[in-house]
């Protein structure tokens, strides 16, 4: 029996890994135009064979660092989200408002008939209900602002 030390071994396996260091693709346009990746070098192909070299450490990104306890995606800056003031949260309402008034969706509105022929657009119980939630989350956030001066 033939005894081969771990470290032999070891730097077999790294010289077997050498070769996937550098990549090479190639890009195959065949004759009408369709175009093809392979790692193969194509045999007998009737067509554009282009060799692309890749340099793995040429596609590289940077990630930021994990700090345990952080939300996901927050940002890691340096200054600390503010909670926004009762004026700044009364504008967006209102613009929110507005939107919903302005765009109501496809659910929002229902169409009723006319006596004469034709529809018209009547706002459903649900959007209404919406409206007036929002209407009254606006008018609290102007009667905090008021408090606020």
């Amino acid at each position: 029996m033939i005894r081969i030390p771990y470290r032999a071994l070891a730097l077999a396996a790294c010289f077997l890994a050498l070769p996937a260091l550098s990549q090479t693709l190639y890009k195959l346009i065949s004759p009408d135009g369709k175009v093809t990746y392979s790692n193969d070098e194509p045999k007998d192909f009737k067509g554009t064979v282009t060799r692309i070299q890749v340099d793995p450490n040429a596609n590289t990104a940077t990630m930021p660092k994990f700090t345990p306890g952080s939300p996901a995606g927050a940002s890691t800056g340096a200054e600390p989200q503010r909670a926004p003031t009762a004026k700044e949260k009364a504008e967006k309402l209102r613009k929110d408002l507005e939107f919903a008034r302005a765009n109501p969706g496809p659910d929002d509105v229902a169409r009723v008939g006319n006596v004469g022929g034709g529809t018209r657009p009547v706002p459903t119980e649900a959007y209404a209900r919406r409206l007036a939630a929002m209407e009254a989350e606006l008018a609290e956030a102007e009667a905090e602002v008021r408090r606020a001066r």
